[in-house]
């Protein structure tokens, strides 16, 4: 966790140190931290294909929940890449699909907010990443978690999130199309939510990453509706 927590640390430094693909004028597609993405799907193909399981898919927020241990569940994929984007998803979801799993939680966005993705891109490319999954794992079912609440008043709050006017957007584009397209929509925002409506100081570590109790509010809310 503390190598994590500094890696967390340099987010800002490793972002302003990429550069802007030639033919990218408007955003940057490149997920925060490129050499932690190539650690992590060297570990993902080490892992044997086991099929009709539960996987959790997304950025460093999923990165971070022992989900295995918080749903008693050794078979539970954690398939969360620390600084990931939409766009990064749609270039490993083939290993989510090989999988074929029961069910499948997705939590992105932030990452692509901070990156100034317009809000109407992440979610066509959330739909992209649905429409491909529906395709090729007809039988999972899927899950879209919101983005969460952020608290930008906390010390070590990493500045280049500091965007928030973008979730609610990006949330109501996300719950709009889910009877179309077939998933299921679950507002997280809720469970941690403040007085001032921000991410409530006792569950995250900075403003932006949960603590550990608030992994545990979160699949107990799973549990309690009957999405696992």
């Amino acid at each position: 966790m503390k190598n994590y927590l500094l890696l967390l640390l340099l987010l800002p430094c490793l972002a302003q140190a990429q550069t802007r693909p030639s033919n990218q004028n408007l955003f940057d597609t490149i997920p925060f931290i490129p050499e932690h993405t190539t650690e992590r799907l060297e570990l993902f193909k080490k892992q044997p294909i086991t099929k009709g399981g539960i996987i959790f898919l997304g950025n460093s927020i999923t990165e971070m929940g022992n989900w295995p241990k918080l749903l008693n569940d050794t078979n539970v994929l954690n398939r969360g890449i620390g600084g990931d984007i939409t766009y990064g998803v749609l270039k490993r979801i083939d290993d989510v699909i090989a999988r074929q799993p029961k069910k499948l939680f997705i939590l992105l966005g932030i990452n692509d907010i901070g990156k100034d993705i317009p809000d109407s891109v992440i979610a066509y490319n959330y739909f992209k990443i649905i429409k491909r999954v529906k395709a090729g794992s007809p039988g999972t079912k899927i899950y879209v978690e919101s983005i969460l609440p952020l608290n930008p008043t906390l010390k070590g709050f990493p500045q280049h999130y500091d965007k928030a006017e973008h979730i609610p957007r990006v949330n109501a584009m996300l719950k709009a199309q889910a009877a179309s397209l077939g998933y299921t929509y679950i507002n997280l925002q809720p469970l941690f939510l403040n007085k001032q409506n921000r991410l409530d100081a006792k569950y995250t570590l900075e403003g932006l990453h949960l603590k550990p109790e608030a992994y545990v509010v979160w699949v107990d809310y799973l549990k309690k509706m009957k999405y696992l």
